[in-house]
Parts: C-alpha cells; sequence; structure tokens
C-alpha cells in the first residue's frame, strides 16, 4: 500500500472518534477486550500498540451489523412483550407444556408427540394397574345354586298337586373320561376352537360382542367356553350388562389361569342346557337318543352340540307352542345344516378323519321328547299348553321358566279329564283294531277339549293316546277340517247382519241387509247351482260355475222334489249342504268369517273364504277353539278367551293372574236361536247320540269330503266340548304325510260326527256332568224375517232315508245308521242341454285330492298349511261341476 494511502494514526485518546469510542464504551458498559483477545494474528493493534476491538474492518463491520440487527429486533413493537409475557421464570419449567409456550395461533393448542405419548403411557398403564388389582381382588367362585334350580310345580284347579317339571334339572354329571372325544370336540369346533391355547377369553369376540351390544344387540358372540361355564355354573346373575360381563371376563381370566382345561370342558359339558329340560351331557343323550354319553357317536355328537345354540329353534320336535316358526320341519332343517357345520369343522381342525365324517349325512334318529315318565298319559300334553299360556303371558319368559321355582295353577279338572281320557279309551278298546283292520284302523286319532262358557276356562282335554308316544296334541290345532260344525256361524252371521237384497246395488245392500229368521226357506236341492247374492251364477276365476251336493247326493228332506224349499231349523237338523251354502252367498262369506272369529276361532285358522264351501267347514281350527266358540252360543253371546293358567306365583309372590274379559260377540237373541237351533239337532236330527237324559243339550256333527275327519260339538249350560277324529300317521320322518280316509275304519261303512265323536261327547259328558244341577237353555226371543214363505209341496217318503231320520239313540250302535256311499250322477243328470257353462265331466273335474281350481291344497295338519279336502256333513262336499280340492263332492 502507498504511503499516500495510508492515514496517519490518530492521536491516542483524542479527537472526536475517540470521544465517541468513549462515550459508547461508557454508555455500553463494555470493557475493552484484551490484546489479542480476537484471536487475529495481525492487526490486533494500531500504530504504537493501539488496542483494535475488531481484527479488521470487515469484522468491524459485521459486528456492528449483527449489533444493529439485535437492536432493530428489539426494537419492534409488542415484540419483546409478548415473549415477556410467556416467558418460564427462571429456574421453573411446567409439568404438561399445554398450551404450548413457544408457538403462535393455531399451533399452541397442538400437542407436541411427547404429551400425546406420555398420555397414552398414562392411559394404559392404569388401565393395566386397574385390571392387575381387580384380577388380584377376583376370587373363583363355587358353583352357584342354580346349576341345580328348582322344579316348577303344576297344580289342578282344585289346588292339588298335579305334577313337579318343566324347570327341573335334569342332570347326572358325568367325568371327562365318560364323553367321548368326538363330543368334546364337537363343541370346541363349533364353540371355541381356540379353546385349549386361549386364556379362557377371546380379546376379538368380547370386542365384537361389546359393539353389538352398543347397538342393542345380543353380547353373547364374544364368550368363549370358559365363559359360558362361568356365567352356567358360578354367576347367578344372567343380564345382559356391561358390569356383569366384565365380572365374568375376570372370573374367566382367573378361572382360565387356576382351573385345568380339562376341568372347565367337563364343567361346562356338564352344566350347559340342551333342551328337553336335559342339563348336562348325560341327560341330554337319554332325552334324545336314549343312550349313555359315553355311547355318542360323531353324527349324534355334533347334534348335541347344535342344541346348545337354542333348542327351541333346532329340536326336530318343534315348538310351536312357543313360536309358531319353530315348526318340525323347520327346526330339523336348522338342526341339520348346524350338525354338517359342525362335521366339516371338526374334520377342518384335524379332530375328525374325513372317512369317518362321511358315514354322518343325515340327522339321527331322534327320541320322543319326553323322557320325563311323570309326563306320560296327558299330563305331557297339560303341561305343555299351561307352559304355552304363561310364556304367551309375557309375565314369564321360557328361560326364567327353565331355570324353575315357579308355581303354575291350571284351569284342568282332574276328574274331567281322567273321564274324557276314559270315553276315548273305551271306543278305542271296543271299535278300533289295528291288527284285524290294518288298512283301515291304523293311526286313527282322536282330540278334545272342554271349556266353561260362563269363565272361557279349559277344563279338559284329550291330546293323544299318550304324550311320552304321540306328541302332538290333538286338542290344539291339527289341521282337521270341521266340516258341518261350522254351519253355525253361517246361520248367526245371517240372523247378526242379515241378507243382502238382490235389487239393490252392491254397496247399498251392503247397508240394507234383511235379518233371517230360522223359519226361512232355501232349497234343499241335490247338485244346486249356486249363485250370488244378487241372482247371477257364481264362478270362479277360471269362469267355472260351482253346484253343491248334499249328503248321498240326494234332496233334502228324503223324497223332496227338486224345488222343495226346506227352513233352515230343519236344514241344520239334517245337515243340508246346498241351503247353507247358499245362505252364505247370500250373507256374504266375509260376514260369515266375521262371525267365526268373533264367536272365538282364530283368522288364521280358517280356509277358503273365497269359495262357497268356506260355509260348510273347510278350516281347520282347533278342538280348544271349537269348544270355546260353542260357549259363545252358550253363554248368550258372550266371548271369553280359553285360558289354561289361573296365576303363576313364586317365592316372591303372585307373578302373573288371568283376568277373564268378556266381550258380547252377538246378542242374545241371536246367541239364543243358534242355540235353539242346535238343540233341534240332538233332540231329533243328526246329533240324537249325544242326548243327555233330563239334560238340554245344543250341538252340531260335522263330516269332512273325503270321510278324513269327523267331529261333534256340542254343549250344554255349563259346559262346551269338541271332539275330532281323523287318521293321520304318527311317523314324523314320514315323507309327504296325508290324512287318510275312514271308510270301514271302526268295522263301519263311513265314520259321520254322529257316530264315535258323538259316542265319544256323551260317554264323556254324563260323568263329567254328574252331580250338577241340570239347567235350561234361555227361551230365544222370535228374530228376522221369513225369507222364501213360500209353501213347497210335501216331501214324498222314501224307503231310502237319510242318516238325520236314522241315527239312532244313545243305547244303538253307531254303525246302524249309517248311510252307504251313493254313485255319482252322470253328467246327463246334472246338465241341462241349454246350459253351456255346465261341466260335463271332460273339463275341470279333478279328484277329491286334488286342487286345480285355484282353492289351497295340501293337508298337512301344520297350522300354516290349509287342507284341500271339502268340508261338508257326512261326506256331502262342494262341487265345481266335478271339480276337486275346494271343489270336490262327488265322490260319495
Amino acid at each position: 500500500m502507498s504511503e499516500h494511502r495510508r492515514k496517519p494514526p490518530q492521536p491516542q485518546g483524542g479527537g472526536r472518534a475517540a470521544a465517541r469510542r468513549g462515550q459508547s464504551g461508557s454508555s455500553s458498559g463494555r470493557r475493552a477486550a484484551p490484546r489479542g483477545a480476537t484471536g487475529s494474528p495481525s492487526g490486533s493493534y494500531g500504530p504504537e500498540g493501539e488496542e483494535r476491538p475488531h481484527g479488521s474492518r470487515a469484522e468491524a463491520r459485521r459486528a456492528a451489523q449483527r449489533g444493529g440487527g439485535s437492536r432493530r429486533r428489539a426494537a419492534e413493537p409488542g415484540r419483546a412483550g409478548r415473549r415477556a409475557g410467556r416467558a418460564v421464570p427462571p429456574g421453573k419449567k411446567r409439568m404438561i407444556d399445554y398450551p404450548r409456550y413457544d408457538k403462535d395461533g393455531w399451533r399452541r393448542w397442538v400437542p407436541s408427540w411427547r404429551l400425546v405419548s406420555g398420555l397414552c403411557i398414562a392411559f394404559f398403564g392404569g388401565v393395566v394397574a386397574a385390571a392387575g388389582l381387580a384380577y388380584a381382588m377376583v376370587s373363583i367362585p363355587v358353583e352357584d345354586d342354580s346349576a341345580t334350580a328348582q322344579n316348577n310345580v303344576y297344580y289342578w284347579a282344585d289346588g292339588s298337586r298335579m305334577v313337579a317339571t318343566g324347570g327341573e334339572r335334569n342332570r347326572q354329571s358325568v367325568n371327562l373320561a365318560q364323553i367321548p372325544k368326538e363330543m368334546q370336540y364337537a363343541i370346541i369346533s363349533q364353540e371355541n376352537k381356540t379353546f385349549y391355547t386361549d386364556s379362557g377369553i377371546d380379546p376379538k369376540g368380547i370386542a365384537r360382542a361389546v359393539f353389538n351390544m352398543a347397538k342393542g344387540g345380543d353380547t353373547q358372540g364374544g364368550s368363549t367356553i370358559t365363559q359360558q361355564y362361568v356365567k352356567n355354573a358360578m354367576l347367578n346373575d344372567q343380564s345382559q350388562t356391561i358390569s356383569r360381563k366384565v365380572k365374568e371376563i375376570f372370573v374367566s381370566i382367573k378361572v382360565g389361569s387356576k382351573v385345568s382345561k380339562d376341568d372347565i370342558l367337563q364343567g361346562y359339558l356338564n352344566s350347559a342346557y340342551y333342551g328337553r329340560g336335559a342339563y348336562g351331557i348325560q341327560a341330554a343323550s337319554q332325552a334324545y337318543f336314549n343312550v349313555d354319553a359315553v355311547d355318542l357317536d360323531a353324527g349324534q355328537s355334533a347334534f348335541l352340540s347344535a342344541m346348545l345354540k337354542g333348542a327351541t329353534y333346532y329340536d326336530p320336535a318343534g315348538a310351536q307352542s312357543i313360536d309358531p316358526a319353530a315348526t318340525p320341519e323347520a327346526n330339523r332343517k336348522r338342526a341339520a345344516s348346524q350338525m354338517q357345520d359342525t362335521l366339516d369343522k371338526m374334520v377342518e381342525y384335524g379332530h375328525l378323519g374325513q372317512e369317518e365324517r362321511a358315514k354322518f349325512t343325515e340327522l339321527p334318529k331322534v327320541e320322543n321328547p319326553r323322557s320325563n315318565s311323570q309326563l306320560g298319559g296327558q299330563t305331557g300334553y297339560l303341561v305343555d299348553l299351561a307352559k304355552a299360556s304363561v310364556i304367551k303371558s309375557g309375565k314369564v319368559t321360557q328361560k326364567q321358566l327353565e331355570r324353575g321355582g315357579y308355581s303354575i295353577h291350571t284351569t284342568f279338572e282332574k276328574k274331567k279329564v281322567d273321564k274324557l281320557k276314559a270315553a276315548v279309551e273305551n271306543v278305542y278298546k271296543k271299535k278300533i283294531d289295528p291288527e284285524k283292520r290294518p288298512e283301515t284302523d291304523t293311526h286313527v286319532q282322536f282330540g278334545g277339549a272342554s271349556v266353561n262358557p260362563e269363565t272361557g276356562a279349559i277344563e279338559a282335554i284329550y291330546g293323544g293316546q299318550d304324550a311320552t308316544k304321540h306328541f302332538t296334541n290333538n286338542a290344539d290345532v291339527t289341521g282337521a277340517q270341521v266340516g258341518s260344525t261350522f254351519k253355525p256361524f253361517v246361520l248367526a252371521a245371517a240372523m247378526k247382519w242379515g241378507v243382502r237384497d238382490p235389487d239393490l246395488g252392491e254397496q247399498q245392500a251392503q247397508d240394507e241387509r234383511t235379518v233371517v229368521s230360522p223359519k226361512s226357506r232355501y232349497s234343499g236341492k241335490n247338485d244346486l247351482k249356486i249363485k250370488e247374492y244378487d241372482g247371477t251364477i257364481w264362478e270362479n276365476e277360471k269362469g267355472e260355475q260351482w253346484r253343491q251336493e248334499n249328503d248321498g247326493q240326494a234332496n233334502a228332506p228324503a223324497g223332496a222334489p227338486p224345488d222343495y224349499m226346506i227352513d233352515l231349523r230343519e236344514a241344520m237338523r239334517e245337515s243340508v249342504n246346498s241351503a247353507f251354502v247358499q245362505l252364505g252367498m247370500d250373507v256374504g262369506l266375509d260376514k260369515v268369517a266375521e262371525a267365526a272369529t268373533d264367536a272365538g276361532l282364530l283368522e288364521d285358522s280358517l280356509a277358503g273364504s273365497g269359495y262357497p264351501s268356506f260355509s260348510i267347514g273347510v278350516s281347520d281350527p282347533s278342538a280348544i277353539r271349537m269348544a270355546g266358540s260353542y260357549a259363545t252360543f252358550a253363554e248368550s253371546g258372550k266371548q271369553r278367551e280359553p285360558f289354561s293358567v289361573t296365576k303363576v306365583t313364586d317365592k316372591d309372590g303372585t307373578v302373573y293372574s288371568h283376568k277373564v274379559e268378556t266381550k258380547q260377540a252377538f246378542t242374545a237373541k241371536v246367541a239364543d236361536n243358534v242355540t235353539n237351533v242346535l238343540k233341534t239337532v240332538v233332540d231329533k236330527g243328526t246329533g240324537t247320540n249325544a242326548q243327555l237324559p233330563g239334560r238340554e243339550v245344543a250341538g252340531k256333527t260335522g263330516t269332512t269330503d273325503g270321510n278324513k275327519s269327523a267331529w261333534f260339538v256340542g254343549y250344554t249350560p255349563q259346559l262346551s266340548t269338541a271332539i275330532s277324529m281323523f287318521r293321520y300317521p304318527d311317523d314324523e320322518t314320514m315323507k309327504d304325510r296325508k290324512f287318510l280316509e275312514m271308510f270301514g275304519t271302526g268295522g263301519e261303512k263311513k265314520i259321520h260326527g254322529a257316530s264315535f265323536p258323538s259316542t265319544i261327547w256323551h260317554d264323556y259328558m254324563a260323568e263329567a256332568l254328574k252331580g250338577t244341577k241340570s239347567e235350561k237353555f234361555p227361551k230365544p226371543e222370535p228374530i228376522g224375517e221369513v225369507l222364501n214363505d213360500a209353501p213347497s209341496p210335501s216331501p214324498t217318503p222314501s224307503p231310502s232315508e237319510t242318516e238325520e231320520e236314522t241315527t239312532p239313540s244313545p243305547s244303538s250302535s253307531p254303525s246302524e245308521s249309517e248311510p252307504t256311499p251313493s254313485t255319482p250322477p252322470s253328467p246327463s243328470d246334472t246338465c241341462g242341454v241349454f246350459e253351456w257353462n255346465c261341466d260335463d265331466g271332460e273339463n275341470g273335474g279333478n279328484d277329491s285330492t286334488g286342487n286345480e281350481n285355484g282353492g289351497p291344497g295340501g293337508n298337512s295338519p301344520s297350522p300354516s298349511s290349509s287342507p284341500s279336502e271339502t268340508g261338508g256333513e257326512d261326506d256331502g262336499g262342494g262341487g265345481q261341476d266335478g271339480g276337486g280340492g275346494f271343489f270336490a263332492g262327488r265322490n260319495g
């Protein structure tokens, strides 16, 4: 550097710069750095040793810039204040830095990952600690008393004990060594495949159960075998609550860690409920297969594992009294599917060989569901009826009833039950001989029910020969059509609402009706062409007409000319089909159905209400309901629901008490006139077999087309009883079971309601009413108008009399009064030259079991099916120009 460019040295301590430096140093309070403090090897000092605070001018400028920047930031308004406002005092730190002190805006409220992870660790640590504490405090309970619950006790109407059953813990505990491996693995494969490796609970299953419970579903989906054992045998609380479930989980974990798996499996198999009152595998083996548990094979084991899903819906015997959906057919299908699924899982998990599995493709043969000898005879039917009544009350659930401890007071009178059974057995003994007449006397069955008109109490039933051998209750729905015992509802409808005026429009005719007197006259012509109320010929959807036949295909009364008009009293006495079918059309079949349900029949038991034959009994109500509906007439129109349980009590008092409710189904005038007409039937008509000396009796016989069922329903002022007879195979494993004809049964040419059913009715009622005061029916008031009151030509006596005129007295044999089947008329006898729509046998003709013309078909006794046989008194069915099914009738 040249000399002239070099600045002369500044005087030490002199000049304005020095003054400024001095002021700056004084104001800042900074102390001059010692020599060499900057670390610069040269240039740190000026001439004559002058100290420079920075090594060079560049360094000085950078230092000045740094200092100025710092001062500028410090001078920004508000910044220092914000920093100072959340500054942490020296030496102190917040335990939870939230909101965060070193962030601005929304970032202050976002927790740091340290905070989040810390809270998670704390939470789970707390849960683990709480669980550990709970586990330490939980002890393994002893088996609860509920594992050996009480029976339910059933009482007769007089308060005496009938039977103790139903809630009985039918259990015989066995060791695991006595339970086949197939049974053990069937349960494990279906219920809990990880049983031998889990800790007693299934976390995934529990999560699923909690989720289901949150949605209002069942929590049972998360239960392992250990949990189910704990719930069944150790916990008395069976409620579906979170607290109960939590308790179950902790006890299960404790049991899983302290009790061996074999002991848990043994306890579960011995405590589980398999249906049919069987608790434990040994009782279940006996109840379903009549073998010991040790003898169960793989198929039987898989079947029993299905029963743990709920025997109501898997027992092949069905449980329709509890749920109409639990039919034998539906239950068999569900059980078969579940059984096959279990076997497949056993193979999948290595517990069963494929070759062995292939042996079990169908349900094993299952024994009758009533293994309790106390339930033999009629007792099993009585218990079933009472049990269903209790459950339907809604006051006691099925599960509660199964746990026992209830006293069930029934309406059943032991004397009457015994007398009804004796009356039926007397007919069996004297008349039914399957060995002598295997083609006609096999599968003969009777059903019966007796109802008190004043209360609706079911005082007696006959359900079959033995509840441990025949477990379909014949007093309940069987599918047997009621035939002409349905005709009183047609008469009641005609006297309650009246017939429609054929000269009025449809709506006006519905509103303006003419109430009918029993003296009204209708045609008794055989093969009568049925008309609509307005006079037009009735036709079905195919344009086919209806011709109604009478018993024996004869005009009524015997020997009457075709144009003879018979009054309704006489038509009921002789059970003339044509008169009541036309009357039903004039009144309207909807009104006939309404009268039947008003009297007490169930709507779902009515069938064929769109066809003329509806009026002559193609429906299949139960004997209980028929007795109850006739009791409505006996009580001058007051209807009361049939019931079988008066009250249910437990250790805490009354759980349920029945209240008799009465509704006026018909006026006394209508009901008493129906009774008066039905009294004529017994006095000198088809029901003379039912006469009781010294007592007034009203009733009606009924026989269906094809002679496949026969009824007598009758009543005194104190008691109403219905008796049914039919042939139907007991064996539910048979395919295509159907009602069988009764031509020749009991040595008779054909069976009528006037034969065996009325005989049983008479014998039973004579004993049931013995010692009671004889009462009379109310005298009826005149009712309605006499329709078609024109004199008819007198009938010509004929050597061939109808059944009604020749029915013997109670002392006579029914066989003496039975008419023989008549030969069907030829087409030329029934079709006029100009009757273009009349069927001459070449179109629309079916046999009596067919149903090609639109009527409901089938003859299964299932309540859901609609039997196809047409109901007509003494085998006089309906005929749609020779049609079958609802249109059957020309088959004698």
